[in-house]
């Protein structure tokens, strides 16, 4: 954008142009890195630079608009939670009086670790690239712009950052007295830069570039920036020469801190003195999340989303000073901790090795729980990063904790571990039954993962889960030599299964019930739902609806019974899980396959129609305001995914991942949003559940028990791959790679690979030894060791 040259008051004499270095800190880093390019219709769409301590969320398109929800408008630019410290920045090139807004980026590319804007100055022959990165463990943003002179004359240029500092607390700052105040800038001589506060609180920021500027200047704004908030701008300027056909390099970093003006400082200088070896250092550590879990398949497609879905899980881990290090759910809109999108989502992240942050999660959602629920076992929903707690917990978070609990373990076979959150999930079973159903009949009445009002009878998934939490905590009963407790909990399991096979299960829909009510209850339901699918004009839900409305005026008003309302996805979660009946899973799956798009799952069946099928369109531009209604969601299509594997369908398993698939990079470049294909959260946690547990347990048919030493292996893969390789996946302390290959219709091959020969694997008993130490043979398949194991398998035997 070109714009008149503006008078600043008080600006300092610009004296002799500043020598800026021709070479970027990025240049080795990123040819040797991989990278997606951004689709030009989304350039006004977010983007995300990630970061443990800090991150930064703008446009596409270089400029840093309000966005988000949940804080209306304040939920982009630079946070360092609990704090933000900038709502973004800004710069321009100026030249003879004419100066040039970089707002207006041709292209953005993403980076598993960092992304770049790509601009241009026509009238000047210039192009810019501004690139940027947050250091590992540092409350800081590296940002370089890389001016290119395109022409044979040498260009003397005024380049201007300006910084818009906006400190202000986290959403739900106000219920633990963070209050936000006036923001004030300063000058700051010892780091030639700017400074920020905010006038009631130790919150600081504080920006530079290791060039010394010719010029700065207070509360004033360039490009024309409005926002929302009570921040304030300080810019820098500096005089650069560009020699012809050459580079000139002008470096920044942003560094905040809730303490102290020194501590944002020190911080600023670390990152300016070692910003090339952070660069790298944090290039490494991707490549390590890259090599870890590596997939290679046909499906070049649905290869890559997977390996970008890894390095997304590590976009959302929040380090907070004095609460903990965990997996957020997702960003912008929820950078904060929920317990059940971390029950999913660790599940997927300890699938792919990432025990660290799997362990750091764990251990602050049952220390936050237990503080607020009075050790009670409960699971709290939703927590802010300043520790406010906003919802305590719905009821499926408490049992799904107990399936979360034994597959960490089964993965790390860490009996301290087991003995530490055991007692949680003791505690917690006893409160969801004490507490939580009156009748007594092993159906905890409450809201599950579907959030609509009035939905808070005994719900499919609530029992679903609660029977999968039975079941693993029966086992982790056996473990820990807790028998008498151990058959007391696969009793109720065996209760809960009849319960949701007889009760929960409706003939008319071939579909388990979305809850179970009394008829009394089930009319304003319906009512409800009319209402929302005549709104959404669905025709067909609302016949449909209406007939459900004329049988159930005939019931008696207080008798219990299944109700089919919404055809919600959580209907699935029986076969997710594995409690229903093969004969039903087969005919429930069937009619799930009917509310599909594209993209895959709708979250709530009455919202689709006949178009549905075909409309590969963004859901974007179809949302005047924040809405999940009329979503498909990435959760609910790998629950589906999972689901179908459970009954021995990987094919159609596979159909829902490339559904899903198809939604990667819609928008955001390597990223996959929240609501498919390009709304809600940017990046989302439990995208990783969706991708890991399909394709790492089910079509590998990896089953670790790493606490005896063993692996189950029994591949259920799709006919499309005749080859597929899983390499490095972390069971204990064994490090085991597999590749299949299909020999013919009938056969295929399995070799194995692992770094600790003793390590037990356990393979059908229809696997012929090629090459290996068979142990022994039991009815639950052939005990094999070696540091290599070759089987063949056939699918007749």
């Amino acid at each position: 954008m070109k714009k008149p040259a503006l008078l600043l008051l008080g600006t300092l004499i610009i004296s002799a142009c500043t020598k800026a270095p021709e070479e970027s800190v990025f240049n080795t880093v990123l040819t040797d890195s991989e990278s997606i390019a951004g689709e030009p219709e989304y350039l006004a769409s977010p983007y995300l630079t990630p970061g443990d301590k800090t991150y930064m969320v703008g446009h596409q398109n270089g400029t840093f608009p309000d966005l988000g929800w949940h804080v209306t408008g304040e939920m982009g630019g630079i946070w360092n939670h609990p704090i933000k410290l900038m709502d973004g920045f800004s710069a321009q090139i100026s030249k003879d009086g004419v100066n040039y807004c970089l707002d207006s980026a041709k292209q953005f590319v993403n980076y598993p670790f960092t992304n770049t804007h790509e601009f241009e100055v026509k009238d000047l022959m210039l192009t810019a690239t501004r690139k940027q990165f947050v250091p590992d463990g540092e409350e800081a943003v590296y940002v370089e712009y890389e001016i290119t002179n395109n022409s044979e004359t040498l260009q003397e240029l005024i380049f201007t950052f300006n910084g818009m500092v906006d400190l202000r607390p986290v959403w739900l700052g106000e219920r633990s007295e963070m209050i936000d105040g006036e923001d004030e800038v300063s000058w700051n001589e010892s780091i030639q830069g700017i400074e920020g506060k905010d006038s009631n609180n130790d919150w600081h920021v504080v920006y530079a570039s290791t060039l010394k500027p010719n010029a700065h200047e207070l509360n004033v704004s360039t490009c024309d920036y409005q926002r929302a908030g009570m921040g304030a701008n300080g810019s820098l300027s500096y005089s650069v020469e560009v020699p012809p056909f050459g580079h000139a390099v002008l470096p920044f970093v942003i560094a905040g801190s809730d303490e102290s003006n020194a501590e944002a400082i020190t911080t600023l200088n670390k990152v300016q003195a070692n910003a090339e070896q952070m660069l790298q250092a944090k290039a490494n550590r991707y490549q390590t999340i890259a090599d870890q879990a590596k997939l290679t398949i046909p499906d070049k497609k649905l290869e890559e989303a997977f390996r970008w879905v890894k390095y997304n899980t590590d976009w959302l881990i929040n380090d907070v000073d004095g609460l903990g290090r965990g997996i957020t759910a997702g960003n912008p809109d929820y950078p904060w901790f929920f317990g059940a999108d971390s029950e999913y989502a660790l599940q997927g992240a300890m699938a792919i090795g990432m025990k660290d942050i799997v362990y750091s999660t764990i251990e602050m959602i049952d220390s936050v729980s237990n503080a607020v629920n009075n050790g009670s076992g409960k699971i709290i929903h939703e927590m802010s990063t300043n520790g406010v707690v906003f919802n305590p917990g719905n009821l499926n978070e408490t049992p799904q904790y107990a399936t979360l609990i034994w597959e960490v373990f089964k993965w790390s076979g860490d009996m301290d571990f087991l003995r530490k959150y055991y007692p949680t999930v003791e505690a917690g079973l006893d409160w969801l039954l004490k507490e939580n159903d009156e009748d007594g009949n092993l159906l905890a009445d409450g809201y599950g993962m579907m959030e609509i009002h009035g939905l808070e009878s005994e719900m499919i998934d609530v029992a679903a889960y609660t029977y999968k939490a039975f079941i693993d905590a029966a086992e982790m009963a056996e473990v820990l030599g807790k028998t008498e407790q151990a058959v007391d909990y696969r009793g109720k399991a065996e209760k809960l299964s009849e319960i949701i096979n007889n009760d929960f299960w409706v003939d008319e829909f071939n579909s388990y019930a979305d809850f179970i009510g009394t008829a009394k209850e089930a009319e304003h339901l319906i009512e409800g739902a009319i209402v929302r699918a005549d709104t959404l004009n669905k025709p067909w839900a609302v016949e449909e609806l209406k007939a459900t409305q004329r049988r159930v005026s005939q019931y008696p008003a207080n008798k219990k019974q299944g109700f089919v309302l919404y055809h919600n996805w959580v209907v699935n979660t029986p076969m997710e899980v594995g409690v229903a009946e093969p004969e039903k899973a087969i005919e429930a799956l069937n009619t799930g396959s009917k509310y599909v798009n594209p993209f895959g799952m709708f979250v709530t069946g009455i919202d689709r129609d006949e178009s549905a099928g075909t409309d590969d369109s963004g859901f974007a531009k179809k949302m005047k305001v924040f809405s999940y209604t009329g979503a498909v969601m990435t959760l609910p299509t790998g629950v589906q995914a999972i689901a179908e594997n459970n009954y021995g369908r990987p094919d159609n398993a596979l159909e829902y991942l490339q559904r899903m698939t198809n939604s990667f990079s819609y928008a955001l470049p390597g990223s996959m949003y929240e609501v498919s294909p390009d709304f809600g959260m940017h990046a989302q946690a439990w995208n990783i559940y969706s991708y890991a547990v399909p394709i790492v347990k089910q079509f590998f048919g990896i089953e670790p028990m790493a606490h005896l030493n063993q692996v189950k292996i029994s591949p259920k893969m799709p006919l499309a791959w005749n080859e597929a390789e899983l390499e490095n996946i972390r069971i204990g302390t064994n490090n085991i790679s597999i590749r299949f290959e299909r020999i013919s219709d009938n056969e295929s091959q399995l070799s194995i690979e692992q770094s600790d020969a003793n390590f037990n694997v356990v393979l059908p008993n229809n696997a012929e030894m090629v090459e290996g130490e068979q142990v022994e043979s039991e009815e639950f398949g052939k005990l094999l060791k070696g540091s290599k194991i070759v089987v063949k398998i056939s699918e007749k035997s």
